[in-house]
């Protein structure tokens, strides 16, 4: 099966979702629902294929290691790369809902 064009977005947005579920409880964000929760529900609406779905879930989880190796406390750099993180999302999935939403 042929990935879709904006496959690497869609990888990347997972990333971003595994990393704010550690930086935004670490910083005392309070999200309802979770990164966690919200990245389920990405995964029930993008991924009927089992190996997509565990590149996705590893992508996740790369991005929650990569700060949670770095970040015990929340500091001005985890605030600055929480909002990076926020912008960031914002635009991929605004980038990919425009030009390839159904």
């Amino acid at each position: 099966m042929d990935e879709p064009p904006f496959e690497q977005q869609l990888m990347r947005l997972s990333e971003i979702f595994g990393a704010l579920h550690f930086l935004r409880p670490l910083c005392g964000e309070d999200d309802t629902p979770s990164w966690r929760d919200q990245m389920e529900d990405f995964l029930d609406a993008e991924t009927l294929d089992e190996n997509r779905r565990r590149r996705f879930i590893e992508r996740f989880n790369q991005g929650y290691r990569g700060f949670s190796v770095a970040y015990r406390d929340c500091t001005d750099a985890a605030r600055i790369a929480m909002g990076q993180y926020l912008s960031e999302g914002e635009t991929i999935i605004t980038d990919v809902t425009s030009r390839y939403g159904r």
